[in-house]
């Protein structure tokens, strides 16, 4: 039943959910503020590549250079001071915080009494989050080792030389759009998620929606081979009569591995066709390696393998794609 302010206004005033919340205002202003001050940039490149003469002699900041401005700005005083102010007002904030805030401890652990919803810190939701769609081994181990590779791998990978400490949209809009889309579209998205929606049982309740422990969601999940009803029934005649008992394993694990290849390769033309969709990107393109194409088209390609997964399984109530004894997708 929707229209159950009061719990909402409890989850919203958790202790634990402040962070949270804090994040939902946060990052829409903070990129608003970049995509502000990168539009800026990039009309003042526009009107210095326009008038060559102008890129000479012109101020190149998107400020208007005042005559009583030094020419060189020392560290100290100026950047060290306006550092230790915000230090001082960080250090207010969080004794403020601590102060007026309970901290969320309880009661000693008791096995035969468990929280439900059970939680983890929101830190992690995001990774609990993607518990529901993926085997515990690809969401747990996988899923964050690609995370922190593909981090790391950045830097190795990015040919484009341009938006190097200045902000810059046109120049950079492949960069911004695949980590709008990794960060936020994906990973904030799923730890307001597990915040806000899931409630007793992980169980799916919109906002306001009250959190009933007592009920009964009926969400058929089913793995894709059972839509197709793949029982191995065409195998098993091919096969020893001592295996046959296998054949509906071996059946499920075959018929894996076309949609999963079939992913692999409409998304992997999808992020070729994006990263040759201008002629910017072209020139990007045509400085990359082989081995920066191949490795950023493998990690385009796994990273929208999550929303995939999600629509499918709130969608079509899809559980797995592809189903194995070691592992499931």
């Amino acid at each position: 039943m929707l229209g159950n302010w009061h719990q909402l206004w409890e989850i919203v005033s958790a202790p634990d959910n402040v962070p949270i919340v804090a994040l939902l205002f946060l990052i829409p202003f903070y990129i608003w503020y970049a995509f502000r001050q990168a539009f800026a940039n990039d009309e003042l490149i526009a009107k210095l590549e326009a008038d060559p003469a102008a890129a000479k002699t012109a101020h190149r900041k998107t400020q208007p250079y005042q005559p009583k401005w030094d020419r060189e700005v020392h560290t100290w005083p100026y950047l060290m001071r306006v550092e230790f102010v915000a230090a001082i007002l960080v250090t207010v904030l969080l004794m403020v915080w601590s102060l007026t805030l309970s901290a969320p401890l309880e009661e000693p652990s008791n096995p035969n009494v468990t929280m439900n919803p059970a939680k983890a810190p929101w830190y992690f939701l995001g990774l609990q989050e993607m518990l529901v769609y993926f085997d515990p081994w690809m969401a747990g181990v996988v899923m964050p080792t690609l995370i922190i590779v593909g981090l790391m791998a950045i830097p190795y990978i990015d040919a484009n030389p341009l938006g190097n400490g200045y902000y810059t949209y046109k120049q950079r809009k492949f960069a911004l759009w695949t980590f709008n889309i990794g960060f936020i579209g994906l990973w904030v998205v799923m730890i307001v998620i597990g915040t806000f929606i899931r409630g007793p049982g992980w169980m799916w309740f919109w906002p306001t929606q009250t959190w009933d422990a007592q009920a009964v969601q009926f969400a058929v999940n089913r793995n894709l081979d059972q839509i197709f009803a793949i029982n191995g029934s065409w195998i098993a005649h091919v096969m020893p009569a001592a295996n046959r008992d296998y054949a509906p394993i071996l059946a499920r694990i075959i018929f894996g591995i076309f949609p999963v290849a079939l992913y692999f390769i409409l998304a992997s033309y999808a992020v070729y066709v994006v990263m040759n969709s201008t002629s910017f990107a072209r020139k990007i393109f045509q400085r990359m390696t082989l081995l920066q194409i191949v490795t950023t088209d493998i990690f385009l390609v796994l990273m929208f393998s999550l929303p995939v997964k999600i629509l499918a399984r709130l969608l079509f109530r899809i559980k797995y794609i592809w189903v194995t004894p070691w592992f499931s997708i």
